[in-house]
């Protein structure tokens, strides 16, 4: 299969899957690091707030580490029960779990568990905190609509994310941004209810209280928009991944144009687990920084590139 290694990006520079591969890991890298600052800005807020100081901003920590614990060790289980996937034998389905196996060789990565979700809709997603706990759904439409170059480019895709640790990251970037909105909503709350109203006389108190209001407002804002640019970047990361393991960009690509013109929502997913599918699976016409994943007809014209 003869392939250009040399993508056209639309303004004359060519690019290497592997330099896109590189770039994209180091903006989620960058973005990672932006979003602990706002976990640490968020924590400090929650200190200021209820003007406790450093024990405050332990309690914040300690908060932030048991919700980070649960939702490492338990995340994928509940995402599986809420998708209402279930296994899949190599005896009911030899073609996709023999197809699962070998672009786990080619990834050098244990062989993730195989799940299907009764949906029309031409979908996946890969679950899991690491290559030796992992999983990659499809959906029946997926599966039953998708030729054989196709479907290995989908699930060349999801088996990117879990060598690239990309469950990993954006496991990270739900509990920081769920952390942070949970620190800011107890500080709206008691704010609004006056249970930081008694500090605003006491010296600079007013100040420090109205600074972890703002705080709280922008923090939880910021770091939305970064989990959704993290979720962007880690799809370009895995479409480039994808193209490296099957060497065959126009499977993938081929799969992306089938979605596009018989785009089906898929049931079970929502606005928290929409980040983690190979494509948009609610059909929001959200854009730019508000989008999940990029557009696909970009991800089209980058994998046409390669």
């Amino acid at each position: 299969m003869a392939t250009n290694p040399m993508p056209d990006r639309g303004n004359g520079q060519r690019v290497s899957f592997f330099d896109a591969i590189d770039a994209n890991k180091r903006n989620s890298l960058l973005l990672i690091v932006f979003l602990t600052v706002l976990v640490f800005l968020a924590i400090s807020a929650f200190a200021l707030m209820f003007d406790m100081g450093w024990v405050g901003f332990v309690m914040g920590a300690l908060i932030a580490v048991l919700y980070a614990l649960f939702s490492y060790f338990l995340g994928d289980r509940a995402l599986l029960a809420l998708s209402g996937a279930r296994p899949v034998s190599r005896e009911e389905n030899p073609y996709l779990y023999n197809l699962v196996e070998g672009l786990a060789i080619a990834a050098q990565i244990p062989a993730p568990r195989v799940y299907m979700m009764d949906d029309a809709s031409l979908n996946a997603f890969a679950t899991g905190r690491d290559p030796q706990h992992s999983a990659i759904v499809v959906t029946r439409g997926l599966a039953e609509k998708m030729n054989r170059a196709e479907l290995e480019g989908v699930v060349a895709h999801e088996m990117s994310h879990i060598g690239n640790y990309d469950i990993r990251y954006m496991l990270i970037t739900v509990v920081m941004v769920g952390l942070i909105g949970f620190l800011g909503e107890i500080m709206l709350r008691s704010f609004l209810w006056g249970g930081s109203g008694n500090r605003g006389g006491r010296g600079g108190g007013g100040m420090l209280v109205l600074l972890g209001l703002v705080l709280a407002i922008l923090t939880p804002i910021i770091a939305l928009l970064v989990k959704l640019a993290i979720s962007r970047e880690r799809e370009y990361l895995a479409d480039a991944t994808a193209v490296k393991l099957t060497r065959y960009p126009d499977g993938l690509r081929n799969a992306l144009i089938k979605i596009r013109d018989n785009y089906q929502p898929t049931r079970a997913a929502t606005g928290t687990t929409a980040s983690l599918y190979f494509a948009d699976p609610i059909g929001k016409k959200a854009a730019g920084l508000l989008a999940t994943h990029p557009p696909i007809e970009d991800r089209i014209k980058r994998l046409g590139g390669f």
